[in-house]
């Protein structure tokens, strides 16, 4: 997989003037038309500005949010705001001949910014599968199609190398994914519980309804995870404090030990072009057997 390192050392391919204009439905299920080839682009998400400078485009970035934090030079493009309040002054100010959005986005800031002329694309991940395809269409929206491919194919080899390794286990451990202390967690349809499945984790939340349920205790202890997943590390929780939980020590988990800090919380929570190393990451932690020496 191109390492993060390569994203702005490693030339993208050039779209001829022949490749626009570009028409699209997007994710907004609105018909949004390219007419060239892109050179300022504004992201209004975290994960598709990992995209773009995935696919060699970081130069062309010339507004980013608050949250947009990887790779490190994203961080010092222009801020445009934060995830959800979005500065439209600025953003037009930036001269943008592309915006990038996600659904949050729908309602207020994509229509405000198309009324003032802007090319505005919405898109939005919910799995492993559509991240895969959002690549490809940012890629097909800004000339990198080429590129986007090439990203694609380099991802789906890594998951189908993790994909290998865990057939290889004799079972798949119960895992619970703790979002924050309160005990919500991925649910179903959750881009979290894609992530535990292909690493070949069976996820508790399932069990629950909805895409970001809440366990009270009882039901957690009943569900009795064998690997718990502390994706609130980031914010405090320890795997010390976790244990000495009132009750805890009923839980698989908790008596073997099997429980993940984890450090980089963006990793495993955006929709983009780490999402293959983020299956390995979990993987690695449900079955190091599988992957000792590596």
């Amino acid at each position: 997989m191109t390492s993060p390192g390569n994203w702005l050392s490693t030339p993208a391919p050039t779209a001829t003037a022949s490749a626009f204009p570009i028409t699209i439905t997007d994710d907004g299920n609105t018909e949004v038309t390219v007419r060239a080839e892109p050179q300022r682009i504004i992201s209004m998400v975290p994960s598709i500005t990992e995209i773009l400078f995935a696919l060699g485009l970081g130069d062309r970035v010339v507004g980013v949010t608050t949250f947009c934090d990887y790779p490190e030079e994203a961080k010092s493009k222009e801020k445009i705001g934060s995830f959800t309040e979005i500065d439209l002054e600025k953003v037009v100010g930036l001269a943008p001949d592309l915006v990038l959005g996600g659904s949050v986005h729908s309602q207020t800031v994509a229509p405000a910014l198309r009324e003032r002329g802007l090319t505005v694309a919405l898109l939005e991940a919910t799995d492993v599968e559509s991240t895969l395809t959002q690549i490809q269409t940012i890629g097909k929206l800004t000339g990198r199609t080429t590129q986007a491919q090439a990203l694609v194919a380099d991802i789906r080899a890594r998951l189908d190398r993790v994909a290998e390794k865990v057939a290889k286990a004799e079972r798949k451990p119960r895992v619970f994914w703790e979002l924050d202390a309160m005990l919500y967690t991925g649910g179903k349809d959750s881009f979290v519980d894609g992530l535990i499945t292909l690493a070949g984790g069976d996820n508790v939340g399932r069990r629950l309804e909805g895409e970001w349920p809440q366990f009270n205790l009882e039901a957690l202890i009943e569900a009795d995870p064998e690997v718990i997943v502390l994706a609130d590390h980031a914010f405090g929780e320890t795997a010390e404090q976790v244990k000495a939980r009132p009750g805890w020590s009923a839980i698989t988990a908790v008596k073997e030990n099997r429980l993940i800090e984890v450090e980089d919380i963006n990793l495993v929570s955006r929709p983009g072009p780490r999402v293959g190393e983020a299956v390995e990451y979990i993987a690695r932690a449900l079955h190091p057997d599988l992957f000792a020496g590596q």
